[in-house]
């Protein structure tokens, strides 16, 4: 089957699938310094249900799936269910979003089971500053990781949120890692999903970041791929990796969104910024012809843009974690 178009026009065609709302961090920006309560066993689906949901999303046009969590690689089978994911027909590509601190295990395990890309959320090249945002994580641990990672031949994306007074003042380090790696470094607006009462004085916009690196690099601008994702692609003139801002508090890109998730828990959503969400546990008994047409209402009813304005946000607060964000 051809792509599907929602309402608007726009192709579907990547599903995020979160396989745990577990992690081993408890990044400031994701949760509250306490966690969240963590799903019990019996709300997590079985990698047999997310294999049911993924064949019928495929039957409307998912070519793309990205295993999310909270931290994938903490869940048990995670690897055997990736293999098995990426042998499903019609997925053409399939990419893990990790926090690293497990990759320097797994990265070959990976590469072997059909993983093409991996999103490493990597937000400070200095120890201290990484230990305080992550409350506790290793950066050496993932250093090593992306660098086993980079050995077996995966692609690597990092994604750095940007907070102002906190780690703002390594963009352009993070942006010349590009230089000499065939790396995409990927520059997050700062969004205020848990409400810390001090949000707004954190937020560095995505012109901001442009302008700053534009000072110290010359800058070409890319074309997405068919795949591509919500960043603006740019390259430093001679790099071998690429630069990518992502703006979804000063700039939108819903016009462009290709998009759908389902967290480990069986909701399917549209829209990350948006509370509407489809529960397909009632529905996982069905036969494949019958989800896909509950997934079908779930990408018709996609909205036309999000509602999560940088004055006054209007969504209760959530954990990224849980959302599979």
């Amino acid at each position: 089957m051809a792509e599907m178009q929602d309402k608007y026009g726009r192709k579907v065609n990547y599903l995020r699938l979160s396989i745990t709302d577990r992690c081993n961090l408890r990044c400031r920006y994701c949760m509250p310094a306490e966690g969240v309560p963590e799903q019990s066993h019996s709300e997590t689906l079985s990698y047999e249900e997310l294999l049911h949901i993924v064949t019928a999303a495929t039957e409307l046009g998912i070519r793309k799936v990205r295993v999310t969590g909270g931290e994938p690689l903490v869940r048990k089978g995670a690897l055997d269910f990736i293999g098995r994911l990426a042998q499903l027909p019609r997925i053409e590509e399939v990419a893990l979003t990790t926090n690293g601190l497990l990759l320097h295990k797994y990265a070959a395990a990976l590469k072997e089971a059909g993983i093409h890309t991996l999103n490493v959320s990597l937000d400070s090249l200095k120890e201290d500053t990484f230990a305080a945002i992550t409350r506790g994580g290793s950066l050496s641990q993932v250093l090593l990781g992306l660098d086993k990672a980079q050995a077996v031949g995966l692609k690597i994306k990092l994604n750095m949120v940007v907070m102002r007074g906190v780690n703002d003042q390594e963009i352009l380090t993070f942006a010349e890692l590009g230089l000499g790696n065939p790396w995409s470094i990927r520059f997050i607006e700062y969004m205020p999903t848990i409400r810390e009462t001090s949000w707004r004085k954190h937020l560095v916009s995505g012109a901001d970041i442009l302008a700053l690196l534009g000072k110290h690099h010359q800058l070409e601008e890319l074309s997405g791929g068919r795949y591509c994702g919500p960043a603006k692609p740019y390259r430093i003139r001679g790099a071998k990796g690429t630069l990518g801002i992502i703006t979804p508090m000063s700039d939108h890109f819903c016009g462009s969104c290709n998009r759908i998730r389902v967290t480990s828990d069986g909701l399917a959503k549209s829209c990350l910024l948006s509370e509407r969400a489809v529960d397909l546990k009632p529905f996982l008994q069905l036969p494949v012809s019958q989800l896909r047409a509950i997934l079908h209402d779930v990408i018709n009813e996609k909205p036309s843009q999000h509602h999560f304005a940088i004055d006054e946000p209007s969504q209760s607060p959530f954990s990224m974690a849980s959302i599979g964000g």
